[in-house]
C-alpha cells in the first residue's frame, strides 16, 4: 500500500477504472471483508462505512478506532455525496488552486472534510450510488486501503 500523495491524474484515473458492475448487499459484505481482511493484516486502528445512498450497509470499528473515527467517515462521506469524487480528490483540487477545502468550498468544516479515505461506489451504466469509507490512518493510508479493497472486488466480480 502507497502512503505517498497521489497526483491529481492518478486520482482521477483510480475512479475512471473502478465503477463495478452491479453493487448488491452481499457485494457491500463482501467490499467490508475485504477492507476488514486488510486493516487487521495491518493491524490498523480503523473504522469501515459502506453506503447506498442513505441506507448504511456495512460498518465495523476495529481496535484503536473511536468515535471520532466515525465522526471522520461522517464528515468525509459527505464530501463524496456532495461532489461525487473522492473526498481526496476534491481536496487535491482545491490544493492544486493553491487554497484549501475549508477556506474555500464554504462548507462547515464540522460536517464536511475533503480528508483522503472515503471513495464513491460507482455502478456502470449508472453513476455514483454510494460511498465506502475508512477512517483512522494518515489519509493516503486511508485512500489507498479503500482502493486497493475497490480493485480486488473488481476483480472478483462477475
Amino acid at each position: 500500500m502507497s502512503t505517498q500523495t497521489p497526483e491529481i491524474t492518478e486520482l482521477e484515473a483510480q475512479e475512471v477504472r473502478l465503477p463495478l458492475p452491479h453493487f448488491t448487499y452481499d457485494d457491500a459484505w463482501t467490499l467490508g471483508g475485504l477492507l476488514v481482511g486488510l486493516a487487521r493484516e495491518r493491524r490498523a486502528p480503523v473504522a469501515i462505512d459502506i453506503r447506498r445512498g442513505a441506507q448504511q450497509l456495512f460498518h465495523c470499528a476495529l481496535p484503536g478506532s473511536s468515535a471520532d473515527n466515525d465522526a471522520w467517515i461522517d464528515r468525509k462521506r459527505r464530501v463524496v455525496e456532495r461532489y461525487g469524487e473522492s473526498s481526496f480528490l476534491v481536496g487535491a483540487r482545491f490544493r492544486a488552486k493553491g487554497t484549501t477545502f475549508e477556506q474555500s468550498s464554504r462548507l462547515a468544516p464540522d460536517r464536511y472534510a475533503a480528508h483522503g479515505g472515503s471513495f464513491p461506489i460507482a455502478v456502470e451504466g449508472a453513476g455514483v450510488i454510494g460511498s465506502v469509507t475508512v477512517s483512522g490512518l494518515p489519509q493516503a493510508e486511508d485512500h489507498a486501503m479503500v482502493v486497493e479493497a475497490l480493485e480486488r472486488l473488481l476483480g472478483d466480480l462477475p
